[in-house]
């Protein structure tokens, strides 16, 4: 006769081999995930461009800032040829009194990969620093719309 202890023991072993989860089981939960996916997916899906408006109105808000400064150490703006690089080469003309080391590390490019545009006077204000947006032209509605400092 077995051992009542080894008895045991085997059935509990016996028991957790077939232990797992059923084809329904599985099911449900693949049902259940898609479910989740269906209803949450489009909504994040919109939300990729109204982070890019964002990520480049910060963009254009930190130049803004950084032109500020320039313009308190060297007096005036950098031209619209001198572009945005003045912050962060140091031009051959006008720059009495730059920053050595540069207002900023590098011009970013605005988070649809095209050059931020910048103009000096600007025809909006003082200076204008924009974005044609997602389709990289000027003008525009929607996401193509341009983001610029006259926006912040």
């Amino acid at each position: 006769m077995c051992n009542p202890v080894f008895r045991s023991a085997r059935h509990r072993y016996a028991a957790s081999v077939q232990r797992g989860f059923t084809l329904i089981e599985i099911m449900v939960v693949v049902v259940i995930m898609g479910i989740l996916a269906a209803l949450i997916v489009p909504k994040l899906m919109g939300r990729t461009d109204d982070a890019r408006v964002m990520a480049a109105r910060q963009d254009i808000s930190t130049l803004m800032q950084a032109l500020k400064i320039y313009k308190l150490d060297t007096r005036r703006y950098p031209t619209t040829e001198q572009g945005l690089q003045a912050l962060v080469v140091k031009p051959a003309t006008g720059a009495d009194g730059w920053k050595t080391g540069g207002y900023i590390d590098k011009v970013p490019k605005d988070p649809w990969g095209n050059p931020y545009q910048y103009l000096s006077p600007g025809i909006k204000g003082e200076i204008d620093v924009f974005s044609y947006g997602a389709d990289g032209q000027p003008g525009g509605e929607g996401n193509d719309a341009d983001i610029g400092s006259w926006d912040l």
